[in-house]
């Protein structure tokens, strides 16, 4: 037995965020996307259960010990009140760590996928979702890769407006950016963002009416990430100069930020100069919507 699932990036096209509540946490409302590029998760027979990380981002993730994929493993097995069986985990990191795309919350909702379908376990959609969502505030999101609107702490899902497919641009300087801290800064500015949902339209017909509406939207954490990495704002302040951008914005809570294009030439076009402008930076062509999975 060899299983593999995909992870798949996630993207927050907006990321709207309130102010903490009485226990810290923060309501948000966002419009998610998920990108054709992402880690793998890989499943086989072992004599006994083991996991192992490989991949250009691996030496990221080295001494973190509780791995997001191993969480989940362990919190399957709880559900179905049995032993995890002799099998070996091992997770491809292809996405950078600390980086505004879901890479842990996907990798765990690629984990569960996998184990829930190799070992046909009892435990149905909504069960699932609810181990992943306790997994993280990305959890519930990531483990479909479909588009959805997100609210609360990221664990109310409702469904996104029908999308084309966009080509777009994702670039990460290289720097990881603490999500805690990037709150703190946050909370320490107070400029707290309005998170009631903004009107949707049933369904969007072209890449460009999707960048011209959420250009009219934000992302609350970008300027307090800026303050702690400034190389985001280098990121943001190279693609928003270029004529094949219809939107740039960082995802998450940084440091990756994506460019919106018109169609796959104009994407490669885009990738290929940031490469050459950039060559320390982390760059990738790739289509957003979705599910991948």
């Amino acid at each position: 037995m060899a299983l593999e699932a995909f992870a798949p990036a996630k993207i927050n096209l907006f990321l709207h965020v309130g102010p903490p509540a009485e226990d810290g946490y923060h309501p948000l409302c966002s419009l998610m996307v998920f990108a054709d590029a992402g880690d793998r998760v890989r499943l086989q027979a072992a004599d006994a259960p083991t996991f192992q990380v490989h991949g250009p981002f691996a030496r990221e993730l080295a001494g973190e010990g509780d791995n997001l994929v191993v969480r989940a493993a362990r919190a399957l097995f709880a559900q179905v009140k049995g032993p995890q069986p002799p099998l070996a985990l091992s997770l491809e990191k292809l996405l950078p760590v600390a980086a505004g795309l879901g890479g842990g919350s996907a990798d765990a909702g690629a984990a569960l996928r996998l184990l829930r379908q190799a070992l046909e376990l009892p435990v149905s959609d909504a069960e699932l979702g609810a181990i992943a969502g306790g997994l993280g505030a990305d959890g519930a999101a990531c483990l479909w890769g479909a588009p959805v609107v997100a609210q609360g702490r990221g664990e109310k899902l409702s469904p996104a407006p029908a999308m084309p497919p966009m080509d777009a641009v994702l670039v990460n300087p290289r720097v990881a950016v603490s999500t805690p801290a990037v709150y703190r800064a946050f909370d320490a500015a107070g400029r707290f963002g309005e998170i009631e949902p903004p009107p949707l339209p049933e369904a969007f017909e072209s890449v460009e009416e999707v960048a011209a509406w959420a250009g009219t939207m934000r992302n609350d954490l970008e300027a307090p990430a800026i303050g702690l990495a400034p190389e985001i704002g280098d990121v943001l302040d190279l693609l928003a100069g270029e004529p094949e951008a219809l939107l740039a914005r960082m995802s998450g809570s940084g440091a990756t930020c994506f460019a919106l294009c018109a169609g796959d030439f104009e994407a490669e076009t885009l990738a290929e100069r940031i490469e050459a402008l950039r060559p320390g930076w982390w760059v990738r062509r790739c289509r957003l919507g979705g599910p991948w999975t």
